[in-house]
Order: C-alpha cells, then structure tokens, then sequence
C-alpha cells in the first residue's frame, strides 16, 4: 500500500537514535516501497499523525524545506512529491513506482507556482490581490 496526500512519515517512531528525517508528502505516492536513511529503511509503518517533539534531528546538506519531485525524473510515475521537513543528515534515497529517488530529484519551491502570485488578466493588467478582511492602518 501506498501513501497519501498529508502522510507524515517520522524516522524517530522506529529509529529513535537516527537523524530524525520527518518527510510529509505533498501529492502522489501510491507506488512508494521505502525511503533509506541512515542505514535504516522507513514504510507505510512510520506514518504518524504529527511529528514526533524530540530534540536532537540532525539536518542534511540542504536544510529543510526542500521538495523531492518523482515527476522531474520520471514523468510516467505516480507523481510523488516529499517535502524535508526536519533532519534528514542521513537520507539516502528514496523508492517509488521502481525507481530511486534522490538529493538530484529536489524541485525548487518557486517551480512550483508559489511565486506567481499576482497574474495579468486578459488586458494585460496585474490583479491584485484581495484582502480576506479589514484592512488599513489600526
């Protein structure tokens, strides 16, 4: 069985002296098998509903934040898309629909439609953006 939208997998649910990669998934995932990280193999059984509170997750290279993207190796795959969210010194790669994903697999954050977030409307003239509330100066 694959993973969903929202699943949070935390490698501390199994491997309490690890790095402490906590990974959330974004899109996609029914043909994820495991992602390895420090030696260990994390599945379907590290899903938890919130990460674990723990001090001590040792951050990779890149830091946190960083999004694994499936679709920009392999476009025919299920699509999955992993977001770093806490430690990850350790993280390996990762497998999903046959093929391995890795550090090489990161999709910048602004490829992904958050930096457009004012759009030209059919005249060519830049909409702006609607406050959900009161606005002004308090």
């Amino acid at each position: 069985m694959g993973l969903k939208k929202g699943d949070i997998i935390d490698e501390y649910k199994r491997f309490p002296g690890s790095c402490g990669l906590v990974v959330k998934v974004m899109s996609g995932g029914d043909g994820f098998t495991k992602i390895v990280c420090c030696g260990h193999e994390l599945t379907r059984e590290d899903v938890v509903s919130a990460p674990i509170k723990q001090h001590g997750r040792k951050m990779g290279q890149k830091g946190v934040g960083f999004i694994i993207d499936e679709k920009k190796s392999h476009p025919s795959s299920c699509g999955l898309r992993l977001m770093i969210m806490d430690g990850g010194q350790g993280l390996e790669h990762m497998e999903c629909c046959g093929h391995s994903l890795t550090l090489a697999d990161e999709k910048p954050l602004l490829d992904l439609g958050f930096g457009t977030m004012r759009k030209k409307d059919d005249a060519g003239e830049e909409e702006q953006d609607v406050a959900g509330g009161p606005s002004g100066n308090a």
